[in-house]
Protein backbone atom coordinates (compact mmCIF):
# COMPACT_ATOMS: atom_id res chain seq x y z
CA UNK A 1 0.00 0.00 0.00
CA UNK A 2 0.99 3.59 -0.51
CA UNK A 3 1.54 5.50 2.74
CA UNK A 4 1.28 9.29 2.67
CA UNK A 5 2.12 11.59 5.56
CA UNK A 6 0.00 14.74 5.47
CA UNK A 7 0.93 17.77 7.53
CA UNK A 8 0.77 21.54 7.65
CA UNK A 9 0.91 24.39 10.11
CA UNK A 10 -2.11 25.63 11.98
CA UNK A 11 -4.65 27.31 9.65
CA UNK A 12 -2.87 26.00 6.57
CA UNK A 13 -5.93 24.16 5.25
CA UNK A 14 -4.80 20.62 6.03
CA UNK A 15 -8.28 19.50 7.03
CA UNK A 16 -9.66 20.55 3.65
CA UNK A 17 -7.00 18.47 1.90
CA UNK A 18 -7.62 15.46 4.15
CA UNK A 19 -11.35 15.59 3.47
CA UNK A 20 -10.79 15.76 -0.29
CA UNK A 21 -8.38 12.83 -0.24
CA UNK A 22 -10.93 10.83 1.73
CA UNK A 23 -13.57 11.78 -0.85
CA UNK A 24 -11.31 10.55 -3.66
CA UNK A 25 -10.86 7.15 -2.02
CA UNK A 26 -7.98 7.36 0.44
CA UNK A 27 -7.98 5.57 3.77
CA UNK A 28 -7.65 8.47 6.21
CA UNK A 29 -5.91 8.13 9.55
CA UNK A 30 -6.54 11.32 11.54
CA UNK A 31 -3.95 11.73 14.30
CA UNK A 32 -6.02 14.37 16.11
CA UNK A 33 -9.08 12.09 16.13
CA UNK A 34 -6.98 9.19 17.36
CA UNK A 35 -5.43 11.39 20.05
CA UNK A 36 -8.96 11.95 21.37
CA UNK A 37 -9.90 8.30 20.99
CA UNK A 38 -6.96 6.93 23.00
CA UNK A 39 -7.86 9.05 26.07
CA UNK A 40 -11.56 8.27 26.20
CA UNK A 41 -12.93 7.04 29.57
CA UNK A 42 -11.82 3.51 30.31
CA UNK A 43 -8.69 3.68 28.13
CA UNK A 44 -5.11 3.09 29.15
CA UNK A 45 -4.28 6.58 27.90
CA UNK A 46 -6.67 8.34 30.26
CA UNK A 47 -5.54 6.21 33.23
CA UNK A 48 -1.92 7.13 32.57
CA UNK A 49 -2.72 10.85 32.22
CA UNK A 50 -4.51 10.82 35.57
CA UNK A 51 -1.59 8.99 37.14
CA UNK A 52 0.85 11.57 35.73
CA UNK A 53 -1.12 14.81 36.08
CA UNK A 54 -3.71 14.06 38.76
CA UNK A 55 -7.47 13.55 38.91
CA UNK A 56 -7.92 17.30 38.48
CA UNK A 57 -7.52 16.73 34.73
CA UNK A 58 -10.98 15.12 34.63
CA UNK A 59 -14.29 16.92 34.27
CA UNK A 60 -17.44 16.13 36.25
CA UNK A 61 -18.33 13.27 33.91
CA UNK A 62 -14.97 11.55 34.21
CA UNK A 63 -13.76 12.69 30.81
CA UNK A 64 -10.50 14.46 30.06
CA UNK A 65 -10.71 18.21 30.62
CA UNK A 66 -8.67 19.25 27.61
CA UNK A 67 -8.45 22.99 28.31
CA UNK A 68 -7.20 22.28 31.84
CA UNK A 69 -4.63 19.80 30.58
CA UNK A 70 -3.55 22.30 27.94
CA UNK A 71 -2.96 24.93 30.60
CA UNK A 72 -0.91 22.42 32.59
CA UNK A 73 1.52 21.69 29.79
CA UNK A 74 1.59 24.93 27.81
CA UNK A 75 4.94 26.66 28.18
CA UNK A 76 6.39 23.77 30.19
CA UNK A 77 8.54 21.56 27.92
CA UNK A 78 8.98 18.90 30.59
CA UNK A 79 5.25 18.45 31.22
CA UNK A 80 4.52 18.54 27.50
CA UNK A 81 7.12 15.83 26.91
CA UNK A 82 5.50 13.70 29.61
CA UNK A 83 2.10 14.07 27.94
CA UNK A 84 3.51 13.27 24.51
CA UNK A 85 5.25 10.18 25.90
CA UNK A 86 1.83 8.88 26.92
CA UNK A 87 -0.27 9.85 23.93
CA UNK A 88 2.04 9.58 20.90
CA UNK A 89 2.87 5.84 21.20
CA UNK A 90 -0.81 5.02 21.64
CA UNK A 91 -1.74 7.08 18.59
CA UNK A 92 0.97 5.46 16.49
CA UNK A 93 -0.11 1.98 17.53
CA UNK A 94 -3.73 2.74 16.62
CA UNK A 95 -2.64 4.26 13.29
CA UNK A 96 -0.53 1.18 12.55
CA UNK A 97 -3.53 -1.07 13.17
CA UNK A 98 -5.72 0.92 10.77
CA UNK A 99 -2.98 0.91 8.15
CA UNK A 100 -2.43 -2.84 8.48
CA UNK A 101 -6.13 -3.44 7.83
CA UNK A 102 -6.09 -1.52 4.51
CA UNK A 103 -5.93 -3.32 1.16
CA UNK A 104 -2.65 -3.87 -0.70
CA UNK A 105 -3.50 -1.25 -3.34
CA UNK A 106 -4.86 1.36 -0.90
CA UNK A 107 -3.65 4.92 -0.51
CA UNK A 108 -3.37 5.45 3.25
CA UNK A 109 -3.12 9.09 4.31
CA UNK A 110 -2.04 9.84 7.85
CA UNK A 111 -3.02 13.35 8.89
CA UNK A 112 -0.32 14.27 11.44
CA UNK A 113 -0.09 17.91 12.57
CA UNK A 114 3.31 17.37 14.22
CA UNK A 115 4.82 15.05 11.60
CA UNK A 116 7.89 17.23 11.09
CA UNK A 117 8.33 17.99 14.77
CA UNK A 118 8.26 14.27 15.65
CA UNK A 119 10.57 13.23 12.80
CA UNK A 120 8.21 10.74 11.17
CA UNK A 121 8.83 11.62 7.52
CA UNK A 122 10.93 8.51 6.76
CA UNK A 123 7.96 6.30 7.64
CA UNK A 124 6.04 7.32 4.51
CA UNK A 125 6.43 6.93 0.77
CA UNK A 126 5.68 10.65 0.43
CA UNK A 127 5.19 13.60 2.75
CA UNK A 128 2.62 16.15 1.57
CA UNK A 129 2.72 19.59 3.16
CA UNK A 130 -0.18 22.03 2.93
CA UNK A 131 1.48 25.40 2.80
CA UNK A 132 0.43 29.01 3.17
CA UNK A 133 2.50 32.09 4.05
CA UNK A 134 2.66 32.88 7.75
CA UNK A 135 0.83 36.15 7.28
CA UNK A 136 -2.04 34.37 5.53
CA UNK A 137 -2.33 31.83 8.33
CA UNK A 138 -2.21 34.59 10.94
CA UNK A 139 -5.04 36.41 9.20
CA UNK A 140 -7.15 33.24 9.05
CA UNK A 141 -6.71 32.54 12.75
CA UNK A 142 -7.79 36.06 13.63
CA UNK A 143 -10.65 36.40 11.15
CA UNK A 144 -12.04 32.87 11.08
CA UNK A 145 -11.20 31.58 14.54
CA UNK A 146 -11.47 34.78 16.51
CA UNK A 147 -7.99 34.47 17.99
CA UNK A 148 -5.93 37.39 19.10
CA UNK A 149 -2.71 38.08 17.22
CA UNK A 150 -0.73 37.19 20.33
CA UNK A 151 -2.49 33.84 20.75
CA UNK A 152 -2.16 33.01 17.05
CA UNK A 153 1.55 33.82 16.97
CA UNK A 154 2.07 31.75 20.11
CA UNK A 155 0.42 28.72 18.46
CA UNK A 156 2.52 29.15 15.35
CA UNK A 157 5.72 29.45 17.39
CA UNK A 158 4.96 26.12 19.09
CA UNK A 159 5.11 24.31 15.73
CA UNK A 160 7.86 23.74 13.18
CA UNK A 161 8.71 26.73 11.04
CA UNK A 162 7.42 27.02 7.52
CA UNK A 163 10.95 26.46 6.20
CA UNK A 164 11.31 23.25 8.23
CA UNK A 165 8.03 21.86 6.87
CA UNK A 166 8.94 22.71 3.27
CA UNK A 167 12.32 21.01 3.70
CA UNK A 168 10.50 17.81 4.69
CA UNK A 169 8.01 17.97 1.81
CA UNK A 170 7.92 15.72 -1.23
CA UNK A 171 4.68 17.40 -2.28
CA UNK A 172 3.70 21.01 -1.53
CA UNK A 173 0.04 21.99 -1.82
CA UNK A 174 -0.19 25.77 -2.03
CA UNK A 175 -3.14 27.15 -0.06
CA UNK A 176 -2.42 30.83 -0.46
CA UNK A 177 -5.37 31.13 -2.87
CA UNK A 178 -8.96 29.91 -2.91
CA UNK A 179 -10.35 26.64 -1.58
CA UNK A 180 -11.24 25.61 -5.12
CA UNK A 181 -7.65 26.11 -6.25
CA UNK A 182 -6.49 23.93 -3.37
CA UNK A 183 -8.99 21.19 -4.22
CA UNK A 184 -7.84 21.20 -7.84
CA UNK A 185 -4.26 20.62 -6.69
CA UNK A 186 -5.39 17.69 -4.57
CA UNK A 187 -7.25 16.14 -7.50
CA UNK A 188 -4.20 16.48 -9.76
CA UNK A 189 -2.04 14.89 -7.08
CA UNK A 190 -4.48 12.02 -6.65
CA UNK A 191 -4.94 11.26 -10.33
CA UNK A 192 -1.44 12.00 -11.57
CA UNK A 193 0.75 10.66 -8.78
CA UNK A 194 -0.91 8.82 -5.91
CA UNK A 195 -3.09 6.40 -7.88
CA UNK A 196 -0.36 5.31 -10.33
CA UNK A 197 2.19 5.15 -7.51
CA UNK A 198 -0.10 2.85 -5.50
CA UNK A 199 -0.72 0.70 -8.57
CA UNK A 200 2.99 0.34 -9.28
CA UNK A 201 3.64 -0.60 -5.66
CA UNK A 202 0.94 -3.24 -5.64
CA UNK A 203 2.29 -4.74 -8.88
CA UNK A 204 5.93 -4.48 -7.83
CA UNK A 205 7.07 -2.53 -10.87
CA UNK A 206 9.06 0.62 -11.51
CA UNK A 207 7.35 3.69 -12.92
CA UNK A 208 7.72 4.13 -16.69
CA UNK A 209 10.21 6.78 -17.80
CA UNK A 210 9.50 8.63 -20.99
CA UNK A 211 11.30 11.31 -22.94
CA UNK A 212 14.82 11.88 -24.13
CA UNK A 213 17.94 13.28 -22.55
CA UNK A 214 17.37 16.66 -20.92
CA UNK A 215 20.35 18.07 -19.03
CA UNK A 216 19.36 20.66 -16.43
CA UNK A 217 21.57 23.13 -14.58
CA UNK A 218 22.47 21.82 -11.15
CA UNK A 219 19.68 22.23 -8.60
CA UNK A 220 20.57 22.58 -4.92
CA UNK A 221 17.33 20.84 -3.95
CA UNK A 222 18.61 17.57 -5.46
CA UNK A 223 20.77 17.07 -2.36
CA UNK A 224 17.80 17.68 -0.08
CA UNK A 225 15.64 15.24 -2.03
CA UNK A 226 18.39 12.63 -1.94
CA UNK A 227 18.65 13.01 1.82
CA UNK A 228 14.91 12.43 2.30
CA UNK A 229 14.89 9.39 0.03
CA UNK A 230 18.00 7.98 1.67
CA UNK A 231 16.33 8.25 5.08
CA UNK A 232 13.35 6.22 3.79
CA UNK A 233 15.62 3.55 2.35
CA UNK A 234 17.61 3.29 5.58
CA UNK A 235 14.40 3.03 7.60
CA UNK A 236 13.20 0.21 5.35
CA UNK A 237 16.10 -2.12 6.22
CA UNK A 238 18.16 -0.72 9.11
CA UNK A 239 19.58 -4.13 10.05
CA UNK A 240 21.13 -4.71 6.62
CA UNK A 241 22.08 -1.28 5.25
CA UNK A 242 25.44 0.19 6.22
CA UNK A 243 25.07 3.49 4.37
CA UNK A 244 23.12 5.27 1.65
CA UNK A 245 25.14 7.73 -0.43
CA UNK A 246 24.04 10.26 -3.01
CA UNK A 247 26.10 9.50 -6.13
CA UNK A 248 25.92 10.30 -9.83
CA UNK A 249 25.63 13.64 -11.54
CA UNK A 250 22.95 15.14 -9.29
CA UNK A 251 25.34 14.72 -6.33
CA UNK A 252 27.96 17.04 -7.85
CA UNK A 253 27.39 20.78 -7.27
CA UNK A 254 27.69 22.77 -10.47
CA UNK A 255 27.27 19.81 -12.82
CA UNK A 256 24.39 19.78 -15.32
CA UNK A 257 22.44 16.53 -15.09
CA UNK A 258 19.31 14.61 -15.94
CA UNK A 259 16.72 15.00 -13.20
CA UNK A 260 17.41 11.54 -11.77
CA UNK A 261 18.56 10.90 -8.21
CA UNK A 262 21.15 8.12 -7.98
CA UNK A 263 21.74 6.51 -4.60
CA UNK A 264 24.24 3.83 -3.62
CA UNK A 265 23.03 1.50 -0.89
CA UNK A 266 25.94 -0.16 0.87
CA UNK A 267 25.37 -3.65 2.28
CA UNK A 268 27.83 -6.15 3.76
CA UNK A 269 27.52 -8.59 0.83
CA UNK A 270 25.22 -9.64 -1.97
CA UNK A 271 23.32 -11.98 0.34
CA UNK A 272 22.27 -8.89 2.24
CA UNK A 273 21.36 -7.26 -1.09
CA UNK A 274 18.96 -10.13 -1.73
CA UNK A 275 17.52 -9.79 1.76
CA UNK A 276 16.79 -6.08 1.36
CA UNK A 277 15.20 -6.45 -2.08
CA UNK A 278 11.60 -7.01 -0.87
CA UNK A 279 12.03 -4.31 1.76
CA UNK A 280 13.17 -1.80 -0.83
CA UNK A 281 10.24 -2.80 -3.05
CA UNK A 282 7.80 -2.14 -0.21
CA UNK A 283 9.48 1.23 0.37
CA UNK A 284 8.79 2.19 -3.26
CA UNK A 285 11.87 0.88 -5.08
CA UNK A 286 11.21 -2.46 -6.82
CA UNK A 287 14.09 -4.48 -8.26
CA UNK A 288 14.84 -4.13 -11.97
CA UNK A 289 15.75 -7.40 -13.61
CA UNK A 290 18.55 -7.59 -16.13
CA UNK A 291 20.76 -5.00 -14.44
CA UNK A 292 23.01 -7.06 -12.19
CA UNK A 293 26.53 -5.79 -12.82
CA UNK A 294 28.57 -2.74 -13.71
CA UNK A 295 31.08 -2.81 -16.54
CA UNK A 296 34.47 -4.11 -15.28
CA UNK A 297 37.30 -1.58 -15.58
CA UNK A 298 40.89 -2.24 -16.71
CA UNK A 299 43.01 -4.22 -14.32
CA UNK A 300 40.06 -6.00 -12.72
CA UNK A 301 38.55 -8.54 -15.09
CA UNK A 302 36.80 -10.34 -12.23
CA UNK A 303 33.11 -9.85 -13.05
CA UNK A 304 32.06 -10.77 -9.52
CA UNK A 305 33.77 -7.64 -8.18
CA UNK A 306 31.29 -5.56 -10.18
CA UNK A 307 28.06 -7.35 -9.27
CA UNK A 308 25.22 -5.29 -7.85
CA UNK A 309 21.45 -5.24 -7.47
CA UNK A 310 19.53 -2.45 -9.13
CA UNK A 311 16.23 -0.92 -8.04
CA UNK A 312 14.23 2.02 -9.36
CA UNK A 313 11.32 4.16 -8.23
CA UNK A 314 7.64 3.23 -8.38
CA UNK A 315 6.78 6.93 -7.99
CA UNK A 316 5.86 8.32 -11.42
CA UNK A 317 6.95 11.83 -10.48
CA UNK A 318 10.43 11.33 -9.04
CA UNK A 319 13.02 9.31 -10.95
CA UNK A 320 15.38 7.45 -8.62
CA UNK A 321 18.03 4.80 -9.34
CA UNK A 322 19.14 2.66 -6.41
CA UNK A 323 22.41 0.77 -6.80
CA UNK A 324 22.85 -1.87 -4.08
CA UNK A 325 26.51 -2.83 -3.80
CA UNK A 326 28.65 -4.72 -1.32
CA UNK A 327 31.01 -2.64 0.79
CA UNK A 328 34.53 -2.78 -0.63
CA UNK A 329 33.49 -4.10 -4.03
CA UNK A 330 34.99 -2.60 -7.17
CA UNK A 331 31.72 -1.05 -8.33
CA UNK A 332 31.06 0.43 -4.89
CA UNK A 333 34.52 1.98 -4.78
CA UNK A 334 34.28 3.33 -8.35
CA UNK A 335 31.00 5.17 -7.65
CA UNK A 336 32.45 6.95 -4.62
CA UNK A 337 35.76 7.89 -6.22
CA UNK A 338 34.03 9.17 -9.34
CA UNK A 339 31.71 11.40 -7.33
CA UNK A 340 34.48 12.78 -5.12
CA UNK A 341 36.79 13.32 -8.09
CA UNK A 342 34.16 15.42 -9.84
CA UNK A 343 33.36 17.33 -6.65
CA UNK A 344 36.99 18.23 -5.98
CA UNK A 345 38.60 18.62 -9.41
CA UNK A 346 37.03 21.45 -11.48
CA UNK A 347 38.78 20.27 -14.64
CA UNK A 348 37.21 16.83 -14.22
CA UNK A 349 33.78 18.39 -13.83
CA UNK A 350 34.22 20.44 -17.01
CA UNK A 351 35.53 17.43 -18.91
CA UNK A 352 32.58 15.23 -17.95
CA UNK A 353 30.00 17.95 -18.50
CA UNK A 354 31.32 18.62 -22.02
CA UNK A 355 31.21 14.91 -22.79
CA UNK A 356 27.63 14.62 -21.58
CA UNK A 357 26.52 17.68 -23.52
CA UNK A 358 28.09 16.30 -26.69
CA UNK A 359 26.37 12.94 -26.33
CA UNK A 360 23.04 14.53 -25.39
CA UNK A 361 23.16 16.41 -28.69
CA UNK A 362 24.17 13.37 -30.73
CA UNK A 363 21.74 10.94 -29.09
CA UNK A 364 18.70 13.20 -28.74
CA UNK A 365 16.13 10.39 -28.90
CA UNK A 366 12.70 11.58 -27.68
CA UNK A 367 11.73 7.98 -27.01
CA UNK A 368 14.30 7.36 -24.29
CA UNK A 369 17.84 7.65 -22.93
CA UNK A 370 19.17 4.15 -23.64
CA UNK A 371 21.42 5.11 -26.54
CA UNK A 372 22.82 8.05 -24.59
CA UNK A 373 23.63 5.86 -21.58
CA UNK A 374 25.28 3.21 -23.73
CA UNK A 375 27.39 5.79 -25.57
CA UNK A 376 28.67 7.20 -22.26
CA UNK A 377 30.01 3.89 -21.00
CA UNK A 378 33.37 3.76 -22.85
CA UNK A 379 34.28 7.19 -21.47
CA UNK A 380 34.05 5.87 -17.90
CA UNK A 381 36.61 3.20 -18.73
CA UNK A 382 38.94 4.94 -21.16
CA UNK A 383 38.96 8.51 -19.83
CA UNK A 384 37.57 8.69 -16.28
CA UNK A 385 39.15 5.53 -14.87
CA UNK A 386 42.85 6.43 -15.28
CA UNK A 387 42.34 10.09 -14.33
CA UNK A 388 40.29 9.47 -11.22
CA UNK A 389 42.59 6.64 -10.12
CA UNK A 390 45.54 8.99 -10.37
CA UNK A 391 43.61 11.68 -8.46
CA UNK A 392 42.72 9.23 -5.69
CA UNK A 393 46.33 8.15 -5.32
CA UNK A 394 47.64 11.72 -5.37
CA UNK A 395 45.17 12.95 -2.77
CA UNK A 396 45.27 9.88 -0.54
CA UNK A 397 41.56 9.30 -1.04
CA UNK A 398 40.18 6.47 1.07
CA UNK A 399 36.69 4.97 1.02
CA UNK A 400 34.58 4.87 4.17
CA UNK A 401 34.89 1.87 6.47
CA UNK A 402 32.18 0.19 8.53
CA UNK A 403 32.25 -1.94 11.70
CA UNK A 404 32.34 -5.63 10.91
Amino acid sequence: MLKIGLTGGIASGKSVVAAQLLERGAVLVDADALAREVVEPGTEGLERIVAEFGAGMLDGGGRLNRPRLGEAVFGDPGRLAALNAIVHPLVRARAAAITAAASADAVVVQDIPLLVETGQGANFHLVAVVDAPDEVRLHRMQELRGMTAEAALSRMAAQATRAERLAAADVVLDNSGTVQQLLEQVDRLWDGRLVPFARNLAEGRRAPRRGGVVLEPHRPDWAQEAQRIAARITAAAPDHILAVDHIGSTSVPGLAAKDVIDLQVTVPDLEAAAAVAPLLAAAGFPAVRGVEADTPKPGDPDQSAWLKRFHANADPCRAVNVHVRAAGSAGWRYALIFRDWLRNDPSALRLYEAHKADLAGRFADPAGTGAYAEAKEPWFTDVAWPRMSAWAEATGWEPPSYPS
